[in-house]
C-alpha cells in the first residue's frame, strides 16, 4: 500500500496539481492586496472619498459588510481574467492537428502517364480502357 502510496504521489499530474495550487493561492493574496491597497482606494477616491472596505448595512445585531463583498468580487474578476489570458494564450501555442487530406479529383493513366479525372474509365490522350 506504501509502494501505491508513493506512486500516486510521485506521479507528474499530483505533484504539477500541487505547485498550481500553492502559486494560486500566492497570485490570490497579490491580487487581494492589489484590489484592497491599490484599486478600491483610487476608486473610492474617484466616486467622492468611499472607503469600499468600511461600507455596511446593519440589521438588527447583524452587520452586512458590502463592501468587502465588492472588494471580493474585483479580486475574483481580475483572477478570472488572468487565468482566461493564460488558458488562451496556452491554447494558441498548442499544435493544432493537421487538417485531412483532401480527396484526389485525378490519378495518373497507367499507360500514357497523363493526368486524368479520378472517375475517367477511357483515357482521353491515349483512348486505353482503364
Amino acid at each position: 500500500m506504501w509502494k501505491e502510496f508513493r506512486e500516486f504521489i510521485m506521479r507528474g499530474n499530483v505533484i504539477d496539481l500541487a505547485v498550481g495550487v500553492i502559486i494560486g493561492g500566492a497570485f490570490g493574496k497579490i491580487v487581494a492586496s492589489l484590489v484592497n491597497d491599490i484599486l478600491m482606494p483610487l476608486i473610492g477616491l474617484a466616486l467622492g472619498g468611499i472607503n469600499f472596505s468600511g461600507l455596511s448595512v446593519k440589521v438588527g445585531e447583524a452587520s452586512i459588510n458590502y463592501g468587502m463583498f465588492l472588494q471580493t468580487i474585483v479580486d475574483f474578476l481580475i483572477i478570472a481574467a488572468v487565468i482566461f489570458l493564460m488558458v488562451k494564450g496556452i491554447n494558441s501555442l498548442r499544435k493544432k492537428p493537421a487538417p485531412a487530406p483532401a480527396e484526389p479529383t485525378t490519378k495518373e493513366c497507367p499507360f500514357c502517364f497523363s493526368t486524368i479525372p479520378i472517375k475517367a474509365s477511357r483515357c482521353p490522350y491515349c483512348t486505353s480502357q482503364l
